[in-house]
């Protein structure tokens, strides 16, 4: 099923890199394998993450438009909210990028959630790890949105971009200690709506004793997405910050959370439910945690 797709990614083979993360995405036999043979890949990851309404999939657009005009190579990986039904993707955001999805230097992908408290897709890891050896230049990771949960874009990215709207005031105080932790870079969308110029004083006031504590400050950017203005001071804030090469302790614990899940499952993979009802059914004088511990000993 894998055979000859990864030397066909790494060709640039837009047909071969949406088959094996649909292969990915679905579980098939082999996939395992395959990320074991995949060689790592060192293309920075841009999560773009904010409250529903921000503008994140026009600043994805705008910073398309920005990146493919300097002749970057751009992949843009969008999770959305999944459907309660089939648990697919609904692609209604999607619709603004539309105009890229025949570009030979852009690859976008809809990934659903599916269930997923943390804003992203359960296999984000493995996909993001695939497109990291198809030859982008970047690879940017739109999320559903940010909140004191949905904190995990922060470990996978190389640069956090928190996306906010000058009306978004009130709903800073109940998300500023999430904010505080996981953004490396505050763009401010929208600032041509009234009060913008107070919102951004009221956030860099807000954002000052991080400074001390971090000591490297947090940027703040305005930009007016639909009409694609400030990407240009978006993306060299991004780099500057990819250009510290900050040691990203969040990664490491997302990391250790996605081996521990694995591990579970490989450890898991012998075991059926149906097998466990059928001997529950059979036991005499049932007790739930001798029973346990006849199938994982000493637990």
């Amino acid at each position: 099923m894998f055979t000859n797709l990864l030397p066909q990614i790494q060709s640039g083979s837009v047909k071969a890199l949406a088959r094996v993360i649909s292969l990915v995405e679905n579980d098939v036999d082999g996939y395992g394998q395959f990320m074991q043979d995949l060689p790592a890949g060192s293309t920075p990851v841009i999560g773009i993450t904010g409250p529903p309404g921000a503008g994140k999939s026009t600043l994805v657009d705008a910073l398309i438009t920005t990146l493919v005009a300097a002749g970057k190579k751009t992949g843009i990986l969008c999770v959305d909210p999944s459907s309660p039904f089939n648990l697919g993707a609904l692609l209604g955001d999607r619709i603004r990028m539309s105009s890229w999805y025949t570009d030979p230097n852009v690859f976008i992908r809809s990934l659903a959630t599916r269930g997923s408290l943390g804003g992203l897709h359960p296999k984000i890891i493995e996909i993001t790890d695939v497109m990291k050896v198809a030859g982008f230049d970047y690879i940017i990771v739109e999320t559903v949105g940010v909140g004191q949960s949905e904190i995990e874009i922060a470990g996978l990215a190389d640069c956090t971009v928190v996306v906010l709207v000058p009306e978004a005031g009130d709903e800073i105080q109940t998300m500023k200690a999430g904010l505080m932790e996981i953004a490396d870079l505050f763009v401010v969308n929208k600032a041509d709506r009234p009060d913008a110029d107070k919102f951004v004083k009221n956030l860099r006031q807000m954002l000052a004793p991080a400074f001390y504590r971090t000591q490297n400050e947090i940027a703040i950017v305005k930009t007016v997405a639909s009409e694609k203005t400030g990407m240009i001071d978006v993306i060299s804030n991004i780099r500057q910050h990819l250009a510290l090469q900050l040691s990203n302790d969040k990664k490491y614990w997302l990391l250790a959370e996605k081996a521990f899940h694995l591990i579970q499952a490989k450890k898991m993979q012998q075991i059926s439910k149906q097998q466990l009802k059928s001997a529950i059914e059979q036991a005499k004088n049932f007790n739930l945690y001798k029973f346990v511990n006849t199938i994982v000993p000493g637990s």
